[in-house]
């Protein structure tokens, strides 16, 4: 499959809210969430993936159609610290999973921004925390530290570890 990773560009919130609509739907089951009275489910602010210079965001394409994205924070959302990657949320539709496509953007990310990571699951999501041990397993060739967090910010696993940068303009 030729994968590619595109970051947002103006003009793209539209696209963007769409894909997080069915984002929030895989968790609806899970979370109880229902849809507000027009019909779309309540979802986190994305303004700041077009206005704060360490949020970036970015499309997954395979075969030139949209796939996904992956949203990146530069700072911890469980210390603040502004050294650390923070995946804040990574979707790839449903078509294209156990296809290897998350795990080549996955890597493609940790490659570009290199440096401190950490990979948050919600304790209820055996399958997300199950892909990113793999991934993150074969990233780092198991040089990763795992933790239980339960605090008021965040309660899952945890995987932390160390990239190193190799810049690529995308996936082919």
């Amino acid at each position: 499959m030729n994968v590619r990773v595109v970051g947002l560009g103006a003009g793209d919130e539209d696209r963007l809210k769409a894909l997080v609509q069915l984002y929030v739907y895989d968790f609806s089951e899970s979370l109880a969430l229902d849809v507000e009275a027009d019909g779309r489910f309540r979802t986190p602010p994305l303004d700041m993936y077009w206005s704060d210079a360490r949020a970036h965001g970015f499309f997954v394409q395979v075969e030139e159609k949209l796939a996904g994205f992956a949203l990146i924070q530069e700072r911890s959302r469980l210390t603040g610290d502004e050294t650390v990657r923070d995946v804040a949320e990574f979707f790839v539709l449903r078509r294209y999973r156990r296809h290897g496509v998350g795990e080549q953007v996955a890597a493609w990310l940790f490659d570009r921004f290199g440096g401190r990571w950490e990979v948050r699951q919600r304790v209820d999501n055996a399958a997300a925390t199950a892909f990113w041990r793999r991934v993150i397993g074969r990233y780092t060739g198991g040089r990763y530290d795992e933790l239980q967090w339960n605090d008021e910010r965040w309660r899952g696993p945890v995987q932390r570890f160390e990239a190193v940068s190799r810049q690529s303009d995308g996936l082919a």
